[in-house]
């Protein structure tokens, strides 16, 4: 089977996902509650003959399918939870589904479903032309909270890989030749003394106090931290009343930075500094890590790959109403933010590609587990366009692309792209394995992964680990 029929067995077949991405957007769950995606996904790659292993480290909502024996193993990695207070309609307006409710405003019910497709497909052509390997899809939970792949990462189910692939949806078509920043999320919980805040305040000791010099503290540190690193936090409890000293309070940080040893050298400082508000205010303090992922570490010789991969696929085309819908969607958009997405382009709905070599080597401001992955085996990874230039993720107008006909058109493209490219790698084109081995093996620089959370962290939903999955190499 050639790739000119990889890609139409692909075409043929495409409502079956389109209707699974739908299905996913209509049923949104957030990390670690991904019951919906998870048991969809289950069921179809089980009826399409893959060996399913669940749970996965300890997590109720991962789980890998595999097909074939032996080396090379390619891995398709896959997400699916959804982010809160998201919930939209495919609408150019704010119409909530549900009110408050989650959505999928980084369209992973986009992200995973392009996985499944692409390692079905591949299947069909290891079966017709009797293709030694493994394939392997990984059904990745909680890449919102950055700590899914971590976890899994951790148990090892990610050692014995020869390379993975996997992509974002996005508002162009590219090849990810940006790191991501490593970041930790971490609580800190203090404890004071009540007292009645009018009648005896001197008996009180606030911690609501301690958790607002804490962050002053944080603030001053911004000044004194590496260029392009980011200290956010909420405040996620800061009492129960005005006229109680608050006894209990906790806030809420994220820690990024280019990489994981600059994080570790914040989070070092920002935990003096929970301390000293501890001392200042005569409160006790603990805090509990939440996520500790690694920069992501881009492999070109991958990312080359799957560019080539990306303009055999052919290229995106967008109906005159899906280019009014966009259109619609934007106008919801401040101006100035629109301008500046659209500096670089002319394109509303972009179908060109790009391989952009000025990026390598820099950094852009945001995070994902998938860096852990990366320091474990070689990761290629694309973007795909799947709403308009303008619109930004984590929105209620990404949710409205991401669960309409635009969203599913780059979704099918990044399927089609990661089945060439992991067919090629399969048959080991131009010895490419041996160049990302020698590739990842350069950029790690002897550095051993090790998981940024500790053993004692374990992962919120608690089950049987399937010992199966996760042999070192």
């Amino acid at each position: 089977m050639n790739k000119q029929k990889i890609l139409h067995w692909m075409e043929k077949r495409q409502s079956e996902f389109t209707d699974m991405a739908k299905w996913i957007w209509e049923h949104p769950q957030l990390a670690y509650e991904e019951d919906f995606a998870y048991n969809l996904q289950v069921s179809k790659l089980k009826d399409e003959g893959f060996t399913i292993h669940s749970p996965i480290s300890g997590i109720s909502t991962a789980f890998t399918a595999e097909y074939g024996s032996g080396k090379p193993i390619i891995g398709i990695l896959g997400e699916y939870d959804a982010l809160p207070g998201l919930s939209q309609k495919v609408s150019a307006v704010q119409e909530q589904v549900v009110s408050n409710g989650p959505g999928h405003g980084c369209g992973h019910n986009l992200l995973g479903t392009a996985g499944v497709e692409g390692v079905i497909a591949l299947k069909k052509v290891m079966e017709e032309e009797n293709l030694s390997g493994t394939i392997r899809y990984y059904g990745c939970p909680a890449e919102e909270v950055l700590s899914g792949k971590t976890f899994m990462a951790r148990s090892g189910v990610f050692n014995d890989l020869d390379c993975a692939l996997t992509w974002h949806p996005w508002t162009s078509n590219s090849a990810t030749n940006m790191s991501m920043q490593s970041m930790v999320s971490i609580k800190f919980n203090f404890k004071g003394i009540p007292a009645h805040a009018a009648a005896s305040p001197h008996a009180g000791r606030s911690a609501l106090d301690a958790v607002e010099l804490m962050n002053v503290g944080a603030n001053y540190l911004r000044e004194h931290v590496s260029e392009g690193s980011r200290i956010h936090y909420v405040i996620t409890n800061g009492g129960l009343a005005p006229n109680i000293v608050p006894e209990y309070a906790s806030v809420w940080y994220y820690l990024r930075a280019a990489t994981k040893e600059q994080v570790e050298d914040m989070l070092r400082r920002v935990q003096k500094i929970s301390q000293g508000a501890a001392l200042m205010t005569e409160t006790e303090v603990n805090s509990e890590m939440e996520a500790f992922a690694y920069n992501t570490l881009p492999n070109e010789t991958i990312n080359d790959l799957m560019y080539e991969n990306m303009q055999e696929s052919g290229s995106l085309q967008f109906t005159d109403e899906e280019q009014n819908f966009a259109q619609e969607i934007v106008k919801t958009i401040d101006p100035d933010i629109l301008k500046m997405a659209q500096k670089t382009t002319g394109e509303l709905l972009p179908i060109t590609y790009q391989n952009d070599k000025q990026t390598l080597g820099k950094t852009m401001p945001g995070s994902t587990d998938v860096g852990d992955v990366s320091w474990i085996t070689p990761v290629g990874s694309i973007m795909t366009t799947c709403a308009p230039v303008g619109v930004q993720l984590h929105s209620w107008q990404a949710t409205a692309s991401f669960g309409s006909p635009i969203g599913f058109k780059g979704m099918h493209f990044a399927a089609q792209t990661m089945a060439l490219s992991a067919y090629d790698l399969l048959m080991n084109r131009d010895n490419i394995l041996d160049r990302t081995k020698e590739e990842f093996q350069k950029s790690t620089d002897g550095k051993r992964y090790v998981a940024g959370i500790s053993d004692e962290v374990k992962p919120p939903c608690i089950e049987k680990i399937d010992n199966t999955v996760g042999t070192n190499s």
